[in-house]
């Protein structure tokens, strides 16, 4: 999730599409990243937009489209087709 909207904001529906997972499954873990401070909601008229944290952006591309939580890594700069 954070690999789709670090390349550009999607929806709720988009995010479903692209990782064919349910909405249901989909909001939870969106709804846990946005509580961890990595992702953000930007309204556009009737529309969520989900998109990586803008304090995050800076991060992670003074490390080298990498991730590090401590704990794990993730490579961002690999982005999903």
């Amino acid at each position: 999730m954070l690999r789709l909207v670090f390349k550009e904001p999607m929806n709720v529906t988009r995010i479903c599409e692209r990782l064919n997972v349910s909405q249901y499954n989909a909001s939870k873990h969106l709804r846990v990243l946005r509580e961890a401070g990595l992702l953000e909601i930007e309204k556009r008229g009737q529309q969520r937009l989900y998109t990586v944290s803008a304090k995050l952006k800076p991060t992670v591309a003074a490390n080298n489209d990498v991730l590090d939580l401590g704990c794990c890594t993730f490579r961002l700069d690999k982005l999903p087709k």
